[in-house]
């Protein structure tokens, strides 16, 4: 199945089998009752069914459909898990909490991958953006704020990392506030932020509009925003289809592609200041995982079973890696700024 052209919008470019294969779908795990919603960017109920997905990462029962708006064009999940069931699909094994760390002989391996992920970060957002000792920095969906602990290393700023898992005995929030909760209701004071990121988190967000003009309420005036998310015009989205790691079922709520990740940070106020066709996160693990999520048909994909190959197969592709942020494979990074 063809999800998306990245040559083409996203909107026009989708293709899927009929939705009526959603009725036939296995039983959710727990028990829940899907809500509807409306388009997240507009408010219209008016949609066209885009694909289904199923959550091939954690391997849990259940089929999801994603849909885009025939008035906008952003692609959203609906129907969705209400925000209070959802943190079951957000358990020990999920990959980006870090709670396990025993790879066997590959244990050492794995900690250097997950460091260099946060170096990378660290090095994206210093070609952008000046930190000192007396930055402030609020990383939204902090998980176990590897990446705040990075920065106060490097630059010595002060972090406050919030998630709506409890995270606070990671040992990163030693030197960082941890704060558990939704971003919505975190007591941060207005203005206070000399920087807001957000990796791979507003494709979760249960209402990305105001999440973003909550950004912008706790930045001080001339403070940055970074945003990196999969992007649906993308390379890997169109290879793989409904096995797109970036449909991330069911806990990715929206797909955003260039143009509708634009319009949203544009709308919330921000001035945009670049965008990269590329982010932080590794495109190979989209390349990889995309490729076993169909051979695996929503089993699960397994880290510790999975490393080995994956470090292997990244190996012999390196060469060919180094063209990576030319060919929009994968994510996407938005730099922008909330005018002084």
């Amino acid at each position: 199945m063809t999800l998306t052209n990245p040559d083409q919008k996203a909107p026009e470019a989708a293709t899927a089998t009929s939705p009526s294969r959603a009725l036939e779908a296995p039983p959710l795990m727990g028990s829940h009752d899907l809500e509807a919603v409306d388009c997240y960017a507009c408010g219209s109920s008016s949609k066209t069914f885009l694909t289904e997905a199923r959550d091939d990462l954690g391997g849990k029962p259940g089929r999801f459909t994603f849909h885009t708006c025939d008035d906008c064009g952003l692609a959203y999940q609906d129907p969705r898990i209400p925000a209070d069931g959802i943190a079951e699909w957000y358990d020990d094994t999920y990959i980006a909490h870090r709670k396990s760390s025993d790879f066997g002989v590959l244990t050492p391996f794995y900690r250097w991958v997950m460091g260099k992920h946060d170096r990378d970060k660290r090095k994206l957002v210093d070609r952008f953006v000046r930190l000192h000792s007396t930055s402030r920095v609020l990383d939204i969906g902090c998980a176990a704020g590897t990446f705040l602990e990075e920065l106060r290393k490097r630059h010595g700023c002060s972090g406050v990392g919030v998630d709506f898992k409890d995270l606070s005995d990671a040992p990163a929030f030693e030197h960082n506030r941890f704060i558990q909760g939704l971003f919505s209701e975190a007591a941060i004071e207005p203005g206070s932020m000399d920087l807001v990121t957000m990796w791979h988190y507003l494709e979760h967000d249960y209402d990305p509009p105001a999440t973003l003009e909550r950004c912008r309420e706790v930045l001080r005036p001339g403070g940055q925003m970074v945003i990196e998310v999969p992007r649906l015009d993308s390379r890997t989205a169109r290879w793989y289809g409904d096995r797109w790691p970036g449909l991330q079922a069911p806990q990715h709520t929206v797909l955003f592609s260039r143009e509708q990740l634009l319009r949203a940070v544009e709308r919330a106020g921000f001035e945009v200041e670049t965008h990269l066709s590329y982010g932080a996160f590794p495109p190979w693990f989209y390349i990889y995982a995309g490729w076993r999520f169909g051979q695996l048909k929503g089993r699960g994909f397994v880290p510790r079973q999975e490393l080995g190959r994956y470090l292997l197969g990244q190996a012999l592709v390196s060469p060919w890696l180094m063209f990576a942020r030319k060919n929009n494979l994968a994510m996407q990074t938005v730099v922008c700024r909330r005018p002084a």
